[in-house]
This record gives C-alpha cells, sequence and structure tokens, in this order.
C-alpha cells in the first residue's frame, strides 16, 4: 500500500473533506487528528484509572464517640450502654 493512499483513507474517515484545495484539506485533516489523538489519550486514562480502582476496598472509617456526658439524660443507664456497645461495634477503632 502507498503511504498517499493511507493518508486519504485516515482524511476521510476524519469526516468530510472541508475545501476543495488539497493542500487545506490535509491542514484540517491534521487538525482533526490531533484532536482525536487528544481523546484517545484521555479515554485511556480515565479507563486506565478506572481499572487500577477496580475491586480496591476502600473503606471510610467514621468514628463516632458517646461520652457519657453526650447522652440525653432521659434515657436509662441500661440503654445508654446498649447505644455505647453498638456505635463500638458499627465503628471500631483501628
Amino acid at each position: 500500500m502507498k503511504q498517499k493512499n493511507v493518508w486519504r483513507w485516515w482524511a476521510k474517515a476524519l469526516g468530510e473533506k472541508p475545501s476543495k484545495c488539497d493542500r487545506e484539506s490535509d491542514k484540517i485533516a491534521l487538525i482533526r487528528t490531533f484532536i482525536f489523538a487528544t481523546y484517545l489519550i484521555t479515554n485511556c486514562f480515565i479507563v486506565a484509572g478506572v481499572i487500577r480502582q477496580w475491586n480496591k476496598e476502600s473503606v471510610i472509617n467514621i468514628e463516632v464517640i458517646i461520652d457519657e456526658g453526650d447522652v440525653p439524660s432521659v434515657i436509662h443507664s441500661s440503654e445508654k450502654e446498649r447505644i455505647i456497645k453498638a456505635n463500638s461495634r458499627r465503628f471500631p477503632n483501628d
């Protein structure tokens, strides 16, 4: 295959010929090729980032500390202890 023939196919694949002048059309095809290459590179980085984070167990630990002074007084002491135990099970310290 001739290199000129491949370039013509590529230029036609990029879209309609914008001008009757071949030289001007080639310049526009180069600009379109540059835009296509930037899109392709950007998409490769996005896909690489997704693959890198795939199946990664990222656990966000939220720690809630309830002091006895923070629990309302209308709750009985046994209920306070149950709340504190439940929170310590849900959000264990590392």
